[in-house]
């Protein structure tokens, strides 16, 4: 049988569908959509409950995967802008931020943040040409995709030949004693001080939906093999705060001279 006649590969998804959620997972876009859009008045809490230090580790993490004045970033999945007011302050005047979110409410939140161009869309199609940016970043927001592959080829496409992708993530830790305590701090602490602080069911929900998506996530090997198979070259994570913080960092390979 010739590729042709094989048809596409199939889709790599990050994590198994979670249908306690959202039934089938055709609906699971339509359900994720939704859930942002009722809580996106409330997505600040986390940051605000750790004392907004995970802005100042993103604008670090940035500066130390080479982000520097006059560079032009996308950043996907914007949502609040997390990621992006750390990326204004590294470019500075000469360079340039674009956010693109596929949640209507996470962007006009972000409006309200940074003022900066923004594009509604899905990290699979980016609405860009070719060779646009010489970064793309990603802020806690792999999880949502629909086929990581598919993901990893359109970071790909819009990036300049020795590009940067960045992509900040959680992961469980592999020792039964961090599961433990990570499940305890994401499963139970941080919904419940999330309900505490904004007295929102939807927002505990959204933080409930977060930890079964980080639970559920193929592990950092499967997403080094999908971002090898879009065509980055020497992909590699680092974790930083097992159960909180992981980095994955690729580049667009220089054409053969």
């Amino acid at each position: 049988m010739s590729l042709a006649e094989q048809g596409p590969p199939a889709p790599v998804p990050p994590h198994k569908p979670l249908t306690d959620y959202y039934g089938e997972d055709a609906r699971r876009r339509r359900y994720v959509d939704e859930l942002f859009d009722r809580s996106a008045h409330h997505y600040d809490t986390i940051e605000r409950i750790f004392l907004n230090g995970g802005l100042l580790y993103r604008r670090v993490a940035l500066w130390r995967a080479g982000l520097r004045p006059g560079m032009k970033v996308l950043d996907v999945a914007i949502g609040t802008g997390a990621v992006a007011k750390g990326a204004v302050k590294l470019v500075g005047p000469t360079g340039k931020v674009f956010g693109i979110d596929p949640n209507r409410m996470m962007l006009g939140q972000a409006r309200k943040a940074l003022n900066l161009p923004l594009t509604r869309g899905v990290a699979e199609h980016l609405p860009f040409p070719d060779g646009t940016f010489d970064f793309v970043t990603m802020g806690i927001a792999l999880r949502h995709v629909s086929d990581l592959v598919a993901t990893f080829k359109e970071y790909l496409r819009v990036l300049k030949p020795g590009g940067t992708l960045w992509i900040l993530e959680g992961h469980v830790p592999t020792s039964r004693f961090g599961q433990r305590v990570t499940k305890f701090m994401w499963a139970k602490v941080i919904p419940g001080a999330t309900l505490f602080f904004t007295r929102s069911q939807d927002a505990k929900l959204l933080m409930d939906y977060y930890w079964d998506t980080v639970e559920q996530c193929v592990p950092p090997q499967a997403i080094l093999d999908a971002m090898k198979a879009a065509g980055f070259a020497t992909p590699k994570y680092e974790t930083w705060a097992p159960g909180m913080v992981c980095e994955y960092k690729g580049k667009r390979p220089q054409p053969a001279r």
